[in-house]
């Protein structure tokens, strides 16, 4: 996870790459895989890196994250394949206001008519299209989407008779946001959690913060995550969850793959060391002077 840290702390857009993959890693990060089945009415439909949810119901289906410009058309396709109409989308959901979770947001709320739901403290940046951002400034801007609707910590989002519960866990963004879900399949219910993302990067916590507050944010966000019941353990990133070792299971036939508290619980530990690792040298580097 820190590799991904310091590589998301390195992007730099140029003139000639606006709205597009930044670099190799980047285009590395978006190729097509096969769409799966999750479990009940989970689906992912995201690429092998940059992830993005289908969750279906009878009155219409949730979409969490568009990725990178060039993911939209991805995601389109993996919907279709999977034998659903991108036009049932209703709902547009987003993890955080990041250009490769932000940047297909726009395109797919076009394309699906879906209302898009953001939290309050990533609003302003998607309205602002990734400009202003409090560690990249300018530099990773995605084409702007406006949310229909702001939601506040503990807030739901409802079709049919699934709900979407939004938890704020700020740091990564001011907005980030972790969803939950309770997803039946057969006899057996499994609660789901997206994390929005957990990535502490270069920021700044002692002196003169990244954004004041932010220290106390990451602090807040750890314990709500830790908080949260979890069977079933997703995120933005599939680097966090092994999507791709999931991924060839399911291939091959393998049932419940998705199914790892543990995975989940060893995501919380390993981040929140990275975090506090960072936090103690940056302490002892105040001192010091």
């Amino acid at each position: 996870m820190s590799k991904i840290a310091s590589a998301l702390a390195g992007i730099f857009l140029t003139a000639h790459t606006l709205f597009a993959q930044a670099d190799e890693r980047d285009r590395s990060w978006n190729k097509p895989i096969q769409p799966v089945r999750i479990a009940g009415n989970l689906y992912y439909v995201g690429a092998n890196e940059i992830t993005s949810y289908l969750i279906t119901t009878p009155e219409g289906h949730f979409l969490l994250d568009g990725g990178f410009v060039e993911t939209a058309p991805l995601i389109q396709r993996n919907i279709e394949q999977l034998g659903f109409k991108p036009s049932d989308v209703k709902i547009l959901l987003n993890s955080h206001a990041h250009y490769d979770h932000a940047s297909g947001l726009a395109e797919l709320k076009k394309v699906t008519g879906a209302k898009f739901v953001a939290s309050e403290g990533d609003a302003e940046l998607l309205r602002h299209g990734g400009h202003g951002d409090f560690r990249f400034g300018d530099r990773l801007a995605f084409p702007p989407v406006v949310p229909d609707r702001v939601i506040h910590d503990g807030e739901t989002v409802e079709l049919g008779d699934q709900v979407m519960t939004a938890h704020l866990t700020p740091g990564h963004t001011k907005g980030d946001t972790t969803w939950s879900a309770r997803i039946r399949d057969g006899n057996k219910t499994y609660d789901v959690v997206f994390v929005g993302s957990q990535s502490s990067l270069d920021y700044k916590f002692i002196g003169q913060e990244s954004y004041p507050g932010i220290l106390s944010d990451f602090e807040k966000s750890f314990a709500t995550l830790h908080r949260l019941p979890c069977d079933i353990f997703l995120a933005s990133h599939g680097n966090f969850f092994h999507l791709l070792e999931k991924h060839e299971r399911v291939l091959r036939g393998e049932s419940n793959v998705f199914v790892d508290p543990d995975g989940y619980r060893n995501y919380l530990r390993e981040s929140e060391k990275d975090f506090r690792d960072k936090l103690a040298k940056q302490k002892q580097d105040a001192a010091s002077k």
